[in-house]
């Protein structure tokens, strides 16, 4: 038990750390406001007794009541109270609560953004704050109202904490899903949450030390009010229509340092007590071997609610599929790991799905309001998937495959086992080589077009190597000055052009660790070798894409990192590409084929 507990508060601790939170970090932090009520000294007005003095007789008066001490702030222990008590019950108990109701599957959601809209208003309108504190009226203090107010706020920003997951909320998730409750679970539970307390404490902790410290927290405080409030209703909006997505998506991976933790071979002893025992062949394969293995027969699809691309909704029967590769992704639209590993997935399934490949989506919710079918069908257009993917809201399917990871890849023979699987984001090049390699082993054949992902050896095509745009693994870069990381700088492509495999920068960009960001003028010049040029692009904007000179086309570009076609030639070509990118565009990375 106490093993369980302390991997259950790591597991919270590395959460409350990654990405994910980011977008309820600003309103905890602003949550703790000055940290006293300022002092007040008040006079009790004297009654005139029975037989009071007539005038001109000496009166005592009683003297005025001291001044009240300055009361304690609680409410950095409040919100965050308010939020773990929120995110731990509804993560287990809100499915089972909203299915017996038979309320639709995002209300929580939908409290939750109210609640911060609500409390936004009262902070900007005096008449709201009044009704919300109502329910705290009968309490003397006006400091326990405030309190109250600041607990209220954390409860709906518990229904609107979207954490990164790994094994230990996957089994807290699976177990409420499934009506599985017992005292490991509740354990867990508690223990992760308090995990998830600690950093958002801190951080609210600081907001208060910040107010009390800076006088303009005292001597603005109607304004600072206003200002507040008005944050919290934008990031309520920016929340409902995913505009936080972009900037979780810009920080780097940080699910190295979760699977060292969440899934060590303790930490799996401990977890595995919660699953049941079916289908244990596939504990005989590791994470992301790099070599195929036999992990056993892959199990059937179960408790599939919907099947969205698949012709009139039809399911998909493994066993029809004898014959193919499959490559089956565990996913979840909210997961920002999930979102940054889709590109490389969509782009497999276009390289090699005529080449008897077959990818696979399943869909399985972390969060109740995942399981709508309207909402998973909009994402999934929005994020650009077009191959079969089956919602598993019971997460049947994500039992009979033993998972533990938000995303996670499974490769399935022609002969219907499973080969090979991979959690988390990363190992692309390899999941790709092996996907080649089973290809090549169903039709010996089979004539595979170029990787997607990786360097072609063959030196008569001499295709480009996939070259990506980020500090952290960018190579070929030719331009002037040398890249600036973190911060807006102009750059200019060199006088001697551009040679074939480099690429330059002109106009104003930021250059971050996983992508470019365009500011004004903003421009790229590559020269490559290969029958098309593809790039990996997100936020909103157009890209005006010119070839050897000769402008060819003008991309609308809307949403979350999608691979985009810039160019596409019958045959292998050594050509001059230069882009023009309006403001606030990211770029990610280039792929040839």
């Amino acid at each position: 038990m106490i093993t369980l507990v302390l991997i259950g508060l790591l597991g919270g601790l590395i959460t409350a750390v990654s990405p994910c939170i980011l977008p309820v970090l600003p309103v905890v932090f602003l949550a703790g406001g000055p940290g006293t009520e300022p002092p007040k000294r008040s006079v009790t007005p004297q009654r005139e007794p029975p037989g009071a003095p007539a005038p001109g007789d000496v009166r005592v008066e009683a003297p005025p009541q001291e001044a009240s001490r300055p009361l304690p702030n609680r409410r950095p222990y409040a919100v965050v109270a308010g939020l773990v008590l929120s995110f731990g019950f509804f993560t287990l108990l809100g499915v089972t609560i909203i299915s017996a109701l038979g309320l639709p599957q995002d209300i929580l959601r939908s409290i939750g953004l109210s609640l911060l809209v609500l409390i936004g208003l009262g902070l900007i309108f005096p008449a709201v704050e009044r009704l919300l504190e109502r329910p705290f009226a009968r309490i003397p203090q006006r400091q326990v109202n405030k309190e109250g107010r600041a607990f209220l706020l954390g409860l709906g920003l518990g229904l609107l904490y979207v954490p990164c997951a790994g094994p230990v909320l996957a089994a807290i998730t699976v177990a409420g899903a499934r009506g599985e409750i017992d005292a490991d679970i509740v354990v867990l539970t508690l223990s992760f949450a308090a995990g998830t307390a600690i950093p958002l404490l801190a951080f609210a902790l600081a907001g208060r030390r910040v107010a009390e410290r800076v006088a303009a927290f005292r001597t603005r405080a109607r304004k600072l009010r206003i200002v507040a409030g008005a944050l919290m209703i934008v990031l309520a909006f920016a929340l409902a229509f995913d505009v936080t997505t972009a900037l979780q998506k810009a920080l780097p991976d940080y699910t190295a340092a979760q699977k060292k933790v969440e899934d060590s071979d303790t930490a799996r002893q401990q977890l595995s007590g919660l699953y049941d025992d079916s289908n244990k062949e596939l504990s005989r394969c590791e994470d992301g071997v790099d070599e195929l293995r036999s992990c056993g027969a892959a199990p059937q699809f179960a408790g599939i609610s919907t099947w969205l691309n698949t012709p009139g909704g039809r399911p998909v029967d493994l066993a029809a599929l004898r014959g193919r590769v499959v490559l089956i992704d565990f996913w979840t639209y909210s997961c920002i790991n999930c979102r940054r590993s889709l590109p490389h997935v969509e782009a497999w399934d276009r390289a090699y799905r005529d080449k008897g490949l077959t990818v696979i989506g399943v869909h399985s919710p972390e969060f109740a309001f995942e399981k709508d079918a309207g909402n998973v069908a909009d994402q999934a257009r929005k994020l650009g998937v077009t191959y079969p993917v089956a919602l598993d809201n019971k997460l049947d399917t994500w039992d009979n495959y033993r998972n533990r990871f938000w995303p996670a890849k499974y490769l399935v023979d022609a002969q219907g086992t499973v080969r090979y699987f991979t959690f988390g984001e990363g190992r692309y090049a390899q999941t790709e080589s092996l996907i080649r390699d089973l290809l090549t082993r169903a039709d010996p054949a089979v004539r595979l077009p170029p990787a997607t992902g990786q360097s072609n050896d063959d030196l008569a095509s001499g295709r480009t190597p996939e070259t990506y745009l980020g500090t952290g693994r960018i190579r070929g870069y030719a331009g002037t000055p040398e890249l600036v990381k973190d911060r807006a700088t102009v750059y200019a492509y060199p006088a001697g052009g551009v040679r074939l495999n480099r690429l330059a920068l002109a106009g104003t960009w930021k250059a971050s660790y996983e992508e470019f960001t365009a500011g004004p003028d903003a421009r790229l010049s590559l020269t490559y070798r290969a029958k098309n040029a593809h790039l990996v692009l997100a936020g909103e904007g157009t890209l005006t894409v010119l070839v050897d000179g000769r402008e060819t086309t003008t991309l609308k570009i809307h949403g979350s990192p999608t691979l985009y076609r810039l160019t596409d030639d019958g045959t292998a070509r050594e050509a001059h590409l230069e882009l023009r990118f309006t403001p606030g565009l990211q770029a990610f990375a280039f792929t040839f084929g």
